[in-house]
């Protein structure tokens, strides 16, 4: 039996059956979250960090849910604010692709061109990592949650029409990295 979100809100607004409510919740999310921020974040141990903080702060918050929106909307904006801010304390510590890493994924990449699928995935794994964390949500959002723009617009807080020119501009940089890898090749 699917539990919807009112069900879900309802319950964590009681005390007795708040836990049960929110393990619901987890259970109905969790994977879905798991795979945004992991388009966003890359790394799997990052995700992991940063979905654990998405869950704390909707704990924290959940009771503040005022069903403005859809309940998967205001949680995938908090996911997106948790990898953005992470995204942002680690982009010095490991300025993307600097030049000689590049050179080494792609020597790296040419000798194991067997996998093509995997090679692909690395491709625009690292065009995603060039991305502003607002164009990576925003591809993220759109190219692998598939999400329809007036849902994006609600989670990130962005009209439609800038979403939109983000994501022309997001793809167009993908582009641009998938043609620079080519080059090396």
């Amino acid at each position: 039996m699917k539990v919807t979100d009112e069900q879900i809100i309802k319950l964590i607004n009681k005390d007795e059956t708040m836990n049960a409510g929110f393990k619901m919740l987890m259970d109905a999310y969790q994977q879905r979250l798991y795979h945004h921020i992991c388009s966003m974040v890359g790394s799997h141990d990052d995700t992991d960090d940063v979905l654990q903080n998405t869950f704390i702060k909707v704990f924290k918050n959940i009771r503040k849910f005022e069903g403005r929106s859809k309940l998967f909307t205001w949680l995938y904006r908090i996911a997106t604010n948790e990898a953005n801010t992470f995204l942002k304390k680690n982009i010095r510590k490991n300025n993307f692709l600097e030049s000689c890493e590049m050179n080494n994924l792609t020597n790296s990449m040419k000798a194991d061109e067997s996998s093509n699928g995997e090679y692909i995935k690395e491709i625009l794994k690292n065009a995603l990592e060039e991305l502003p964390p607002k164009q990576k949500a925003i591809f993220s959002l759109r190219y692998f949650e598939e999400m329809n723009y007036k849902d994006m617009s609600e989670v990130l807080g962005t009209s439609v029409g800038a979403l939109k020119a983000s994501y022309h501009h997001a793809v167009k940089k993908i582009e641009n990295y998938i043609n620079r890898v080519a080059i090396y090749q």
